[in-house]
C-alpha cells in the first residue's frame, strides 16, 4: 500500500474531523497524557457502536475548527481547551454513559521517576519479604521498620506522595520493589461540548432528584420573601390562602360566625370528648396496621428459613 504524501494525509485530516463535528452533536475533550498506543486501541474497541475517537496535533485541530467557524460559530467555544496533549471522543449516545466507559478503561501503572502522582500514595504495613541489607534504603526515606524473621517490616503505614509531588528515583525504586502500581492511567474527560455548549464533566453527576431539589428550594424562597414583604406571587398564594383560613377558623372559634368549614372545629369547642374519642378511635388502628406489618415481616423471615432451623 503507497503511503500518502504529509499534504494529502493533512488534507484528509482537516476533512475527517470536520465531518465529525458536523455528524455528532456532542464530543468529549479528553486528556490523553500516559495513555500508549495499546491502551488507546482497547479504548476504541470499548467505544465501538457508541462512540469515535480523534487525536491530532493541537495546531491542526485548531486550524481545522477555525476553518469550520463560518459554518457553526458555537464551534470557537472549544478552541480555548485545545491545549495540552488532548483529543475528541464524538458521541450521538446518552453523555453519562459514554463517560462510563472512558473511566472504566485504564490500567494500573508503575511509578516512574520524574512522573507527578495523580493521587496520594500510601504504604501500608507489611512484610516486605527483603533481607537487612536493605534497611539503609528505608531509612533514607524515613520508613520506619523492623527486622522480624530475617527480614524488613515496615511498622506504620507512611504516606509516600501526595497528589501533585514529583517522583523521585528513590520513592519509583521503592514500589517497584514492593510490586506497587499506585496510578491508573487513561482518558481524563476535561470537557463536553453539546449542540454548541460546553461544560465541565461534573455537570453529568447533577440528577433529575438534585435539579428538582435545587428548583423547589428557589420556590421556598420566593415564598418566603413575598409573605414577608406582602407581595403576592405563584409561590406565596397557597401559602397565603391557607394562612387566611387559618384566621377565618380562628376569628370562627370565638365568635358566633358560622360556615361549613368551620362546623367541625366548633363541634370540638362545644365537647371537647368528642375529640378524645377521635384520637382513641384512631389509636388501635394505627395499631392494628403495625401489628399486621409484624406479622408479614414474620412471615416472610420463615419463609426464607425455608422450614429448616439451625441445628437440622
Amino acid at each position: 500500500m503507497v503511503k500518502e504524501d504529509k499534504a494529502t494525509w493533512k488534507s484528509n485530516y482537516f476533512t475527517k474531523l470536520i465531518n465529525l463535528l458536523d455528524e455528532y452533536p456532542r464530543c468529549f475533550i479528553c486528556g490523553v497524557d500516559n495513555v500508549g498506543s495499546k491502551q488507546m486501541q482497547m479504548i476504541r474497541i470499548a467505544l465501538r457502536g457508541h462512540a469515535e475517537v480523534l487525536m491530532g496535533k493541537n495546531t491542526m485541530m485548531r486550524k481545522a475548527i477555525r476553518g469550520h467557524i463560518e459554518n457553526n460559530p458555537a464551534l470557537e467555544k472549544i478552541l480555548p481547551h485545545i491545549k495540552g496533549n488532548v483529543g475528541f471522543v464524538f458521541t450521538k449516545g446518552d453523555l453519562t454513559e459514554v463517560r462510563q466507559i472512558i473511566l472504566d478503561n485504564k490500567v494500573a501503572a508503575p511509578a516512574k521517576a520524574g512522573a507527578i502522582a495523580p493521587i496520594p500514595v500510601m504504604i501500608p504495613p507489611q512484610n516486605t519479604g527483603m533481607g537487612p541489607e536493605k534497611t539503609s534504603f528505608f531509612q533514607a526515606l524515613n520508613i520506619p521498620t523492623k527486622i522480624a524473621k530475617g527480614t524488613i517490616e515496615i511498622l506504620n503505614e507512611v504516606k509516600l506522595l501526595a497528589p501533585g509531588d514529583k517522583v523521585g528515583a528513590s520513592e519509583a525504586t521503592l514500589l517497584n520493589m514492593l510490586n506497587v502500581s499506585p496510578f491508573t492511567y487513561g482518558l481524563i474527560i476535561e470537557q463536553v461540548y453539546d449542540s454548541g455548549t460546553i461544560f465541565s464533566p461534573e455537570i453529568l453527576d447533577i440528577t433529575d432528584d438534585d435539579l428538582r431539589s435545587r428548583f423547589m428550594e428557589g420556590v421556598c424562597n420566593i415564598a418566603a420573601l413575598s409573605l414577608a414583604i406582602g407581595y403576592p406571587t405563584v409561590a406565596s398564594v397557597p401559602h397565603s390562602i391557607a394562612n387566611g383560613f387559618k384566621n377565618l377558623l380562628a376569628v370562627a372559634a370565638v365568635t358566633e360566625i358560622e360556615f361549613k368549614e368551620a362546623e367541625t372545629i366548633k363541634e370540638f369547642l362545644k365537647d371537647p370528648s368528642k375529640f378524645a374519642a377521635a384520637v382513641t378511635a384512631a389509636a388501635p388502628a394505627a395499631a392494628a396496621e403495625t401489628k399486621k406489618e409484624e406479622v408479614k415481616e414474620e412471615s416472610e423471615s420463615e419463609d426464607d428459613d425455608m422450614g429448616f432451623g439451625l441445628f437440622d
